[in-house]
């Protein structure tokens, strides 16, 4: 029996789309759609292996949807057989913490939490109304990046700020790459062959954005993000941990507006701000090469992934695993040494030759006299996604 899915990942400019089987977990079909709002937008779709371009006009999120569906119409697969869309939603706060069947009440929560992820909300609800006027006849669903941290405890979420002032303005941790985490972490599990509920695992999502968590019987206890993605840990444009007087320095002493400050934290610094580059590729070329400051760069990435893991090793009493997932954490095989070198007195033992192993399987890269099991586990949001929806749409 096929069950396909439509998975939409709204920006403010492009929309990447998957349709998956999600009884048999095939990719039937994906594509992207890039530059909406211009003349020259652009969309690829690709089925069956061979990819299908076309460059027109996309003004909005609407026009570029009903452009989506004429190439679903003009190559395949057949859109008529989607039995729901689910969508990628950045953040559903404190109110939306599941996968949530869409109703205009939830599109209306979606627009009231706008202020907490700006550059996402707003674009992931044009994309909701746009689908649901695109294809009005099956169910919509919104998957949250935020809803896999719903679990944490309130020594895990809560800012030491004034109770009556974080409430009225929703400050709090709320965590994000939550799609991700559960999947990895259900994905080591099952590898394993342990049950979720009785595993204690750590899941280090580092791509050019990174985050962290540590998952106690299947539930998450603590993640590196925060109320926005700029807390944790190094990124590839974004500080990660700073001490919050730093803003206040920079408005008084340079003179720069909390926009400008904004852009600084988040799109010039991290390895870029640091080494020039925010590929890791890059920094690991340059500091090979004897860079010394993408050296400084390396070491300073390292030390906060070290710091991360062994606070989260602790919290939890112990970790059964660590997952490394996502570009940097499936590729860069020198993180992951310089990282596992560094835990030795955690008892993590790694295994050089399977650490250096290229693979899109998961796979172990620890000893068998390693305490910890390390593990190398591609992500996949979508399939996470589709299995989701299938389940509320199934309920």
């Amino acid at each position: 029996m096929s069950t396909p899915i439509l998975l939409l990942n709204c920006g403010s400019s492009s929309i990447k789309y998957q349709v998956i089987d999600a009884e048999s977990e095939q990719v039937m079909a994906k594509g992207l759609i890039e530059r909406i709002g211009s003349d020259d937008g652009h969309i690829e779709h690709e089925v069956d292996g061979t990819e299908h371009e076309k460059t027109l006009p996309l003004p909005d999120h609407t026009v570029s949807l009903r452009e989506m569906v004429a190439m679903f119409d003009e190559f395949g697969p057949d859109l008529s057989a989607v039995t729901a869309v689910g969508h990628r939603a950045v953040h559903g706060g404190d109110q939306l913490t599941s996968t949530t069947l869409i109703d205009d009440s939830v599109v209306d929560t979606l627009v009231e939490l706008s202020p907490l992820a700006p550059l996402h909300n707003p674009p992931g609800v044009a994309g909701i109304k746009a689908a649901r006027e695109a294809l009005p006849d099956v169910p919509h669903v919104a998957v949250f990046d935020t809803a896999f941290f719903s679990s944490l405890p309130p020594e895990s979420y809560t800012y030491a700020l004034p109770v009556d002032v974080a409430k009225k303005y929703k400050i709090r941790r709320y965590g994000f790459h939550g799609t991700s985490h559960h999947y990895v972490s259900e994905t080591a599990a099952n590898f394993l062959g342990k049950p979720y509920s009785e595993v204690n695992q750590i899941v280090a999502h580092l791509g050019n954005g990174a985050s962290i968590s540590g998952i106690r019987a299947g539930k998450a206890i603590d993640t590196s993000m925060g109320m926005t993605p700029l807390e944790g840990l190094v990124m590839g444009t974004r500080t990660g941990d700073i001490d919050p007087g730093l803003v206040f320095y920079l408005a008084r002493e340079a003179g720069m507006s909390i926009d400008e400050i904004d852009t600084l934290l988040n799109k010039k610094s991290g390895m870029l701000g640091l080494a020039g580059f925010s590929d890791m590729r890059d920094v690991e070329a340059k500091m090979e090469a004897g860079d010394e400051r993408a050296g400084v760069a390396w070491s300073v990435y390292i030390h906060r992934l070290v710091f991360y893991i062994g606070a989260y090793f602790t919290l939890l009493g112990g970790a059964d695993v660590i997952s490394f997932t996502a570009g940097v954490g499936e590729n860069a095989s020198l993180v992951r040494r310089d990282v596992c070198n560094r835990l030795k007195v955690l008892g993590v033992e790694i295994d050089d030759e399977a650490n250096d192993v290229r693979s899109k399987e998961p796979r172990v890269i620890s000893t068998p006299d390693s305490k910890v099991t390390v593990l190398v586990i591609p992500t996949n949001e979508e399939l996470q996604m589709a299995r989701e929806v299938l389940d509320v749409v199934r309920r």
